[in-house]
């Protein structure tokens, strides 16, 4: 199949890797070259495909959360490193809390893992076509970003390591559990928590904790 999309899935869960896998094997212009469970290998992965003796790669389907490395750190090098390869984020978050970041990180979309195998499918191929794929839902979570970057309050204010660090915290993990998670020094992160809680308008963790249920709960009452 020389003319075929040719895949790697990056996601740490297997029996995710082996449904996507069984979605794409029904289409007989795509095929899955290879996979990778975390971040580092995916990074391995696409550079041994796309060396001058590779076998080629036409798109990467890559889970938002990887081990070793996030995935939001290795859209970033991927689109650093090779600028041209598409890469189609996945998540089981709605694409109102994420789709808006990986699209400005590069990302040429973000689907939910539990979408339809169709939509799957026109996804991938869009993508590896060049164009860029967006729901409905990430059409809107963009044209709500547009607003708030306007005002510059709420999450989309926050850099791309400060949401990460910002996610972690609303989760209850201490200063050195982020640090030892995401490479930083402790004095690093406290420098990110800081302007974190300036950035939401908050005093210490618990209030930022509630401050991000409270976004979460908007995003999901919010009508589509």
């Amino acid at each position: 199949m020389s003319g075929a999309i040719r895949v790697l899935i990056g996601d740490d869960h297997r029996i995710v890797r082996e449904g996507l896998k069984q979605v794409l094997a029904d289409a007989p212009d795509v095929a899955v070259v290879a996979e990778a469970p975390t971040g580092p290998e995916v990074l391995a992965q696409v550079a041994a495909l796309l060396a001058p003796d590779g076998a080629g790669l036409s798109l990467v389907l890559l889970d938002i959360a990887l081990p070793g490395i996030d995935g939001l750190d290795v859209l970033q090098t991927l689109k650093r490193e090779h600028p041209r390869l598409p890469v189609l984020m996945l998540s089981t978050y709605p694409e109102k809390q994420y789709a808006v970041r990986c699209i400005r990180l590069g990302a040429s979309g973000y689907l939910n893992k539990s979408a339809d195998p169709d939509d799957m499918l026109a996804a991938v191929r869009k993508v590896a076509g060049g164009s860029v794929y967006l729901t409905e839902a990430t059409a809107e979570a963009l044209a709500i970003a547009v607003g708030q970057a306007r005002a510059q309050a709420g999450p989309e204010a926050l850099s791309h390591r400060e949401h990460q660090v910002y996610r972690l915290l609303s989760q209850g993990h201490s200063v050195a559990q982020i640090g030892a998670q995401l490479g930083l020094a402790s004095n690093t992160v406290s420098t990110y928590r800081a302007r974190i809680l300036e950035k939401t308008g908050t005093k210490n963790d618990v209030e930022l904790a509630l401050y991000a249920e409270r976004q979460l709960r908007a995003d999901v009452l919010r009508p589509t």
